[in-house]
């Protein structure tokens, strides 16, 4: 399988994964205008599992070092497995109800506070998981990060409208969703196993990333038909959507559309996964959360979000940036002093 060792390298897959977690969402913005996300998402999960399995019978399956796929899978120890495939169940779950929360209570709540809680806690319980990185330097990188998201949810609120409140149950499903996020990647991460170069074996019973990218990929495609279908009968938002639109209104584009946005989510999970060795996962996960900054970037300057915001908020969005910066340096060197 292939094994990367080498931490610029893994930190250049930590910065895809960035781009990856930051772009995908432009999928779902493209197909919102003729269905529901409800219907996207299904499709998107599709796409989630079939890029696992690419890579599973190809990078996971080709070399001399590690073990091929269908190999490892076979030694794993079954607690590694549950483990994966629970990290994709809580994910999926996480993922929906931030979907759910941005529809209610806009960009200005729901993707600072969950995605600032996900990036906070996910560092957090890795590291504890993993033991690897420089503690404080973790810390300070993740805390110049949340305050560049803090900046972010401020500068959309100038966008609302005056007097708007902001609906408690948006809130609530956001820190929800941000501690699920957080949570979940850790049952990913501890499954790894460790390669010795020397030897070019990896450690027994646990499994390679391409085998926990292909059992959390099918803990999120499966779980998808009890999340989702609860999203669909009772949706926190809406009307319910009927399971017949996904055939009546679902052309080939819109499926395609759906299937994208899986497999550049995935690309970057899977990036992460197979860095997480070389760069440590607690900064693997940490540089793929500041997909906020690539999120932002998509919105001021592709989407022009912020055309005609409210004097000032240049400034916010400028501090913004510039705190992102920072905390991905701090991050990448965090690695190189640990």
């Amino acid at each position: 399988m292939f094994i990367v060792e080498s931490y610029p390298l893994a930190v250049a897959m930590c910065f895809v994964t960035m781009l990856c977690w930051g772009s995908w969402a432009n999928t779902q913005k493209l197909a919102s205008k003729e269905w529901r996300f409800q219907l996207f998402y299904w499709d998107y999960a599709i796409g989630v599992f079939l890029l696992g399995l690419v890579l599973a019978f190809t990078l996971g399956s080709t070399g001399s070092e590690g073990r091929s796929f269908m190999a490892d899978l076979r030694q794993a120890d079954s607690q590694w497995l549950r483990s994966a495939f629970l990290g994709g169940i809580l994910f999926n779950l996480a993922n929906i109800l931030l979907v759910a929360a941005i529809d209610i209570a806009g960009m200005a709540v729901a993707f600072p506070v969950g995605v600032g809680l996900a990036l906070v806690l996910g560092v957090i319980t890795t590291y504890l998981e993993t033991r690897q990185g420089n503690v404080p330097m973790l810390a300070l990188g993740g805390a110049a990060v949340t305050v560049a998201i803090i900046l972010d949810g401020l500068a959309y609120k100038r966008l609302a409208q005056s007097g708007r409140k902001t609906p408690l149950k948006g809130i609530i499903i956001s820190v929800i969703s941000g501690l699920l996020l957080g949570w979940s990647y850790s049952f990913a991460a501890r499954t790894i196993g460790k390669f010795d170069s020397t030897t070019n074996l990896l450690e027994a019973a646990k499994l390679s990333p391409y085998t926990t990218i292909v059992l959390f990929s099918a803990g999120l495609l499966l779980s998808t038909f009890i999340w989702n279908s609860i999203m669909m009968i009772k949706p926190l938002s809406g009307e319910p959507v009927p399971f017949g639109d996904y055939l009546r209104k679902g052309t080939v584009r819109l499926h395609l559309i759906g299937i994208l946005g899986g497999v550049i989510w995935n690309l970057g999970m899977s990036f992460s996964i197979i860095a997480a060795n070389a760069a440590g996962a607690a900064l693997a996960y940490g540089l793929g959360q500041c997909a906020t900054m690539v999120g932002a970037f998509w919105g001021v300057f592709i989407w022009k979000e912020f055309k005609g915001a409210p004097k000032g908020t240049n400034a916010l969005l400028a501090a913004m940036f510039l705190f992102y910066l920072i905390g991905l340096g701090v991050l990448i060197l965090s690695k190189l002093l640990s």
